[in-house]
């Protein structure tokens, strides 16, 4: 019997075993490969089949662009809110204040040397003092139309009042025809319904109450200022995040442009804050000058402190057209420095 063909109830030896991976010694390959499956693949999600950049980019465009209006318009109105009122105070309210209390001084003046038994060149000289002050007033167009139309009534009855103290002053001392002529006079001066007196202390206390409004600072201004200020805020939050966006997935240190926006933001509302400080704290310290009665010395030391107060606030009201100026540069910027990547993405192919 040949041994190909064994005898009948002989077993059939087992085929061997198929050999396991633990039968073999695994290589290094075997082993990193399972691993390389574990790492985040750097395509993007299934389904959406671009980048985020090209968004992010344009997000952040409109944002800066948005904020750079809104502060412009903010700031602007906020720094005429102030510096609108500063040139008319220094120009009107203030000189008509000076000129109104020059003249009631004038007048009362004039009053003590009408009982003089001959005419004074004192008595004339207080008369054409008040005579130009009032001129003067008038030329600060002292409470518009009817101010002006007051004014021109108190001039004439200025002339009114030195035409009778001169005609009294021509009569005998112990004249009655004198004193009638002086009694007139003083009922036209010192007349509580009607008098100069009173029509002067009227429109001073009008032009008082100017001076006190243009160079408060109300509560619309303090709300126009804090938005202001918080969308400086905001806008330099947004310019820096920008740049840290940029810089982690550009790879790019410094954008120039965004940094030029910056500096410049920084420096435009600093300005315009400083220059508005300056501006009211002469506002107010004027108010506290011509809130006080003033008489004679006092009203020429009032005028040349009121002019130092508010010196140099028409350069800084003309400012305010560079407001405008700043903020389309800062929204050029804005836009250069973030053209070149959105248009990168605009134009790759997906």
């Amino acid at each position: 019997m040949s041994p190909d063909n064994p005898p009948l109830g002989t077993p059939t030896p087992a085929a061997p075993a198929p050999a396991t991976p633990a039968d073999h010694p695994r290589r290094p390959l075997d082993r990193i490969v399972p691993l390389i499956h574990l790492l985040p693949s750097r395509r993007p999600p299934t389904g959406t089949g671009t980048s985020t950049t090209a968004r992010d980019l344009s997000v952040r465009h409109r944002l800066l662009l948005a904020l750079s209006a809104l502060l412009t318009l903010s700031l602007f109105l906020s720094y005429e809110g102030v510096h609108g009122d500063a040139n008319p105070l220094r120009t009107s309210s203030a000189p008509a204040v000076l000129s109104i209390d020059t003249a009631l001084y004038a007048l009362d003046q004039a009053q003590h040397d009408a009982g003089s038994a001959a005419p004074t060149s004192d008595f004339q000289k207080q008369i054409s003092v008040a005579a130009q002050s009032l001129a003067a007033a008038a030329g600060d167009d002292v409470g518009g139309p009817a101010g002006r139309q007051a004014l021109q009534t108190v001039a004439g009855l200025i002339t009114v009042y030195a035409v009778k103290v001169q005609q009294a002053q021509l009569q005998p001392a112990d004249s009655v025809l004198r004193e009638a002529y002086l009694s007139y006079a003083t009922s036209v001066l010192t007349d509580k319904g009607s008098g100069i007196t009173a029509r002067l202390t009227a429109l001073r206390a009008q032009q008082r109450a100017a001076v006190r409004s243009q160079s408060a600072f109300g509560p619309l201004l303090w709300c126009g200022w804090t938005v202001t200020l918080l969308l400086a805020v905001a806008l330099a939050a947004a310019l820096l995040e920008t740049q840290l966006f940029l810089r982690h997935r550009f790879r790019r240190r410094y954008n120039r442009g965004l940094l030029a926006a910056a500096a410049l933001l920084v420096a435009w509302v600093v300005t315009a804050l400083l220059f508005t400080v300056w501006t009211h704290r002469g506002m107010a310290h004027t108010r506290t000058v011509l809130d006080q009665r003033l008489t004679g010395p006092l009203i020429t030391d009032a005028g040349r402190r009121t002019a130092a107060y508010l010196a140099h606030t028409g350069f800084r009201a003309s400012a305010a057209v560079w407001i405008l100026i700043g903020g389309i540069l800062l929204m050029a910027l804005a836009e250069t420095g973030l053209r070149r990547h959105i248009d990168d993405y605009r134009f790759r192919p997906r």
